[in-house]
């Protein structure tokens, strides 16, 4: 099983390479048509549309319990015969936060807190939306283990941009 992740700016690389067979693209509300990556015909391609935040604010869209099982639906679908690739803006939050919550539903026998440590060896970077991880971590009955797994990995090191990498699901 091969979960990529990249920042908007190399999707079209990263699929040129991999082939991925499923596509997650989480941006913003405010993002145009000519901002969604295309997707090849006969694969998947989920596009949900929510602003990076951590709490409900006025006048932006938070993630919601709905979106979430949205992601969690369709990750289900999910053959890993080909690699699932996800991605945002940055490639620092929302896209880590949604990988981590398709790892933990893909692996059930691994631990949270294991996950969110190849989380933070394979993304130094990687801050996941932990309103995301919230939502998800109530959906999945976690009882709160993904929460305190990505609360325990802190912040990640600051920067512009994340880099391609491969979360292990095993």
């Amino acid at each position: 099983m091969t979960l990529l992740v990249c920042p908007l700016s190399q999707v079209e690389t990263v699929r040129a390479a991999h082939r991925p067979s499923h596509l997650v693209s989480l941006l913003s509300p405010t993002s145009t048509d000519e901002t969604w990556p295309a997707c090849d015909p006969g694969d998947a391609h989920l596009k949900l549309a929510f602003h990076d935040i951590a709490a409900p604010r006025p006048d932006l869209v938070a993630p919601s319990a709905e979106m979430v099982a949205r992601l969690l639906d369709f990750a289900a679908g999910w053959d890993p015969a080909r690699p699932m690739l996800v991605h945002c803006w940055a490639g620092v939050s929302r896209s880590t936060a949604a990988a981590f919550i398709i790892a933990c539903q893909r692996a059930p026998g691994r631990s949270a807190r294991d996950i969110a440590q190849a989380l933070r060896a394979a993304a130094p970077y990687a801050t996941p939306n932990p309103l995301m991880v919230a939502l998800a971590d109530a959906a999945l009955g976690a009882g709160g283990r993904m929460s305190a797994a990505i609360a325990e990995i802190g912040r990640g090191a600051d920067t512009f941009e994340g880099a391609v990498f491969e979360l292990p699901l095993r």
